[in-house]
């Protein structure tokens, strides 16, 4: 069901130290490193800190929740937007992520980040 998972952080490095200790007590290290962002896991990057530069508010990190192809991200997508929610990233390639990740972005009746992806992983 659940992707990965995403926290936006005001400062990346005090916030790296910090998952990189709570982390490596549990086997789980960090997988991609960038300059604005850290993927932690064991195997896939399914913990992610993110450094966009902005406070804490609605839409700060995300859940991304996995999806069996293309044809079911937009149509979760549709449905999301039939229900009340708002879009934040139609659906579509994001060849920055891999050359199969395909995704939608959501804003939530509260403001909260949704992603549905396929080929993720």
């Amino acid at each position: 069901m659940l992707d990965h998972v995403g926290f936006e952080v005001s400062d990346l490095a005090r916030s790296a130290r910090f998952y990189d200790a709570l982390f490596s007590r549990l086997g789980i290290r960090r997988i991609h490193e960038f300059e604005a962002a850290i993927a932690y896991g064991s195997h896939e990057p399914r913990f992610w800190i993110v450094s966009r530069g902005r406070p804490p508010a609605p839409g700060y990190g995300h859940c991304a929740i996995q999806a069996t192809g293309r044809v079911a991200v937009d149509a979760a997508y549709a449905a999301a937007l039939e229900a009340g929610g708002r879009d934040d990233g139609a659906p579509g390639p994001r060849p920055q992520y891999g050359p199969r990740y395909y995704a939608a972005y959501l804003l939530d009746p509260d403001g909260l980040r949704v992603e549905v992806v396929a080929g993720g992983h």
